[in-house]
């Protein structure tokens, strides 16, 4: 962080803790520090996100949204899951760049995230009231704009599957187990990052006690953390045991404790574990990759199911594919392999220029030249940062 902002956090820091210490508990008043902190700490939105404000008439104001696509989002037809932050300007970065990496390493799909500004998080995120927070209480309305107008919103606008993750933090980790409690049914996956289920006399475990059935109508998926927070343990090891006895083998559930983290570095790790955690059947196994296109189709529409998902094979792992046949000399299969690429994926640059090389390697300029000369086209078209590479390899065989 710039070092004029660590002083903006640390003055005002100081001045909320001399003055709520005076008036609530300890324990009250270092979570009211966090959630402003978090608040403070709201940071402009990749400068390649959409960002839009949406009318809500259930809250009755316009609420803020920043939208993040996947990379082969405008090349693609493909419909993907969605993940929602809570305190959404504080994760996006984190989460795209985790979101990409891990994609770009074939270990989760790719995903739309959809980042969710807070005007009264203390408001929002609280189940019910309490004098010792003003405005708290309005979880209820918060979560009927979320199924009711948010993802409504997404669909009408967006390529989006019916598979979708809810993340948040602190208090938005109370929000988590609320809306687990009261709509489960609304996100599939779940990553509640040291959520502060002491609020309200525990109020969140008690509800999740009274209305979890014991069975959901799909599978679901919840990852929670907690770190060095002491005065988090028995609140959280009690929702644990509340959560086992409820759910019998239609919640994959899985908490865990990293007391080398703190209140602030938690979620930055917890996000890109739980994203794993969530599609820990994603990656394909390299044993099981070199067996060819239709292995890697099986195991592909195997996870379609499992997710309720329409996913193929994506087109930087077919390219792969047809690179691991090129290496080993394999040039027909190659051919036929990155021909199917380009089928599936008509609107890249990269799926053709990877077959004009397997051509140029057999010894056919010809077609090596109309396949490197598509690929500079669309990648002109599009802007593609590899750009001077397909030209540079047109070039080539035009000097021949």
């Amino acid at each position: 962080m710039q070092l004029n902002h660590f002083f903006n956090y640390t003055t005002m820091k100081t001045k909320i803790y001399s003055i709520c210490k005076r008036v609530i508990p300890v324990a009250l008043c270092i979570f009211l520090l966090s959630v402003s902190v978090t608040q403070a700490q709201e940071k402009v939105e990749l400068s390649s996100a959409e960002k839009i404000v949406l009318p809500s008439t259930v809250l009755n104001e316009d609420r803020t949204i920043t939208i993040y696509l996947p990379k082969d989002y405008q090349t693609s037809k493909l419909s993907y899951p969605v993940l929602y932050l809570l305190d959404g300007p504080t994760h996006l970065y984190h989460a795209s760049a985790a979101m990409n990496f891990l994609a770009g390493q074939l270990s989760i799909p790719g995903l739309i995230i959809v980042s969710i500004h807070n005007i009264d998080r203390n408001r929002d995120f609280s189940p019910v009231h309490t004098d010792q927070v003003a405005t708290s209480g309005g979880a209820e309305k918060f979560l009927t704009f979320l199924s009711d107008e948010l993802t409504g919103y997404m669909k009408e606008h967006y390529r989006i599957s019916d598979f979708s993750i809810l993340l948040g933090h602190s208090f938005g980790g109370t929000f988590i187990g609320y809306t687990l409690a009261e709509k489960p049914e609304l996100f599939d996956g779940y990553i509640a990052v040291s959520p502060y289920m002491q609020y309200a006399d525990n109020y969140v475990i008690g509800l999740t006690k009274e209305k979890l059935s014991d069975r959901f109508d799909s599978h679901k998926y919840l990852y929670m953390t907690v770190g060095n927070e002491p005065n988090y343990f028995d609140p959280l090891d009690e929702y644990t045991s509340v959560l086992k006895e409820k759910m019998n083998g239609t919640l994959d559930f899985k908490y865990v404790k990293m007391e080398d983290e703190n209140h602030a570095s938690n979620p930055y790790i917890s996000l890109f574990n739980g994203l794993r955690f969530i599609f820990s059947d994603w990656p394909l196994p390299r044993e099981e990759f070199i067996k060819g296109l239709e292995v890697v189709d099986t195991h592909y529409k195997k996870i379609s199911d499992k997710y309720g998902l329409e996913v193929q094979a994506p087109e930087n792992l077919i390219n792969n594919l047809g690179y691991y046949y090129l290496q080993n000399n394999n040039f027909d299969t190659a051919i036929i392999v990155f021909k199917t690429n380009i089928e599936r994926y008509p609107e890249s640059a990269n799926v053709y220029d990877s077959l004009g090389e397997a051509y140029e390697k057999n010894n056919q300029p010809e077609l090596a030249k109309q396949n490197y000369t598509i690929a500079v086209e669309h990648g002109e078209k599009l802007n593609d940062p590899n750009l001077p590479i397909y030209k540079k390899n047109l070039q080539r065989v035009m000097d021949l």
